[in-house]
């Protein structure tokens, strides 16, 4: 089964991407995984991921053509792909994919219904624009870091989840999907959509602003509700050195939490007093202490205490619900996040491996009716 042959919501649109790393080809692969063909291009070298091209993930349901951009030929096969596809993906610094004869000006000439999707850190202007970053950097100056973390100890850093996939990746595809919709409405044209990691991680605060505006949240780190400031809202070690996460923030919920885990009307009732908030943590401390995580674990299962396992990356596949769901889910021997979100009509699904740089020369030549693309093993020297 080729890449075109999808079930998913974007069965027949054409997207091209040009390949790097990071959020660029997450918000690629989301597509694909929603039934889009898409085709990457890779140079001659591929990305420095530092890993097995087999087991980069975020390459599934593509296929992958290469093309060196700095060859004679390299930018008119790209303009070659762009004439017959729907949406193009780049993550280059300002000004590289315009050197490189493949910027918005010679693909909205070439196809001038395209949506031209660029994913940057900084964006495509701004005093940073130019200058290199890297998720941490672009959520720092957001303010987003300094919401993580305990208080008194520096800012946690949240892998690279919250700026390259949330704030960049997401805001990406929800960017050119829009931008989609638009070109082909009736007297619709396409058009240049700059996703920048350090706007959408800002967009991802936006309650948080509201709350700040109304003195309902502090400006410091550990001291709200939502950031592990109250006793309620945390996550705790258990006797086994496991770790159990509490959510438990309306009343009934927390009436249930602190009867399951054991505590006394008095310790209980320090929920009221943000005062008495130090006591309480040490009291719900010392009660995941006395347990081990699947004590806990079966002890608030089925309940709506709003507490659940800390689980590692190998342990999460397993849980019974995520299982139940197929949540996760097998392909070529590699155990991967499935397809969300869930469609009732037209679902996405893992239908390829990653893509091998180059690999799919012949039949993207012959399925995009792209002639130019030359079959790895026939390259130009």
């Amino acid at each position: 089964m080729t890449a075109a042959t999808g079930n998913g919501p974007l069965f027949g649109v054409r997207v091209v991407e040009l390949a790097g790393i990071g959020p660029g080809p997450y918000a690629a692969m989301l597509l694909a995984d929603l039934g889009a063909d898409v085709v990457r291009v890779d140079r001659p070298g591929g990305a420095d991921l530092g890993i097995d091209p087999a087991y980069d993930l975020t390459n599934r349901n593509k296929r992958s053509v290469l093309v060196d951009l700095k060859a004679d030929d390299g930018p008119a096969t790209v303009l070659d792909l762009v004439e017959r596809a729907d949406i193009l993906i780049e993550g280059y610094r300002p000004g590289v994919a315009e050197r490189l004869g493949v910027g918005p000006r010679e693909c909205l000439a070439r196809n001038p219904g395209l949506v031209y999707g660029r994913m940057t850190g900084w964006g495509q202007e701004g005093p940073l624009a130019h200058r290199a970053g890297h998720d941490i950097t672009y959520i720092a100056v957001t303010g987003a870091l300094s919401m993580i973390g305990a208080p008194g100890e520096p800012p946690a850093v949240p892998a690279n989840l919250l700026g390259d996939y949330a704030g960049g990746s997401l805001y990406l595809v929800v960017g050119v999907l829009a931008a989609l919709h638009h070109a082909r409405a009736e007297g619709g044209t396409g058009q240049v959509v700059d996703a920048a990691i350090t706007d959408g991680t800002a967009h991802l605060t936006t309650m948080i602003h509201g709350m700040l505006a109304a003195g309902a949240w502090q400006d410091r780190r550990g001291a709200n509700l939502l950031d592990g400031g109250c006793p309620f809202y945390g996550t705790y070690e258990t006797s086994d050195g496991g770790h159990m996460a509490v959510g438990a923030l309306e009343q009934r919920f927390y009436d249930e939490f602190a009867r399951l885990l054991g505590l006394d009307g008095h310790t209980a009732a320090a929920r009221r007093d943000p005062a008495r908030w130090d006591e309480l943590r040490t009291a719900v401390a010392a009660r995941f202490r006395t347990r081990t995580r699947a004590e806990w674990t079966a002890l608030f299962e089925g309940t709506d205490a709003c507490v659940a396992p800390v689980l590692s990356l190998r342990e999460a596949p397993d849980h019974p619900h995520l299982a139940a769901r197929g949540t996760f889910t097998g392909h070529g021997g590699i155990t991967q996040p499935a397809p969300a979100p869930r469609f009732s009509a037209t679902q996405g699904s893992v239908r390829r491996p990653p893509a091998r740089p180059g690999a799919d020369a012949d039949e993207v030549a012959r399925d995009w009716d792209v002639p130019s693309i030359h079959p790895a093993d026939r390259r130009p020297m």
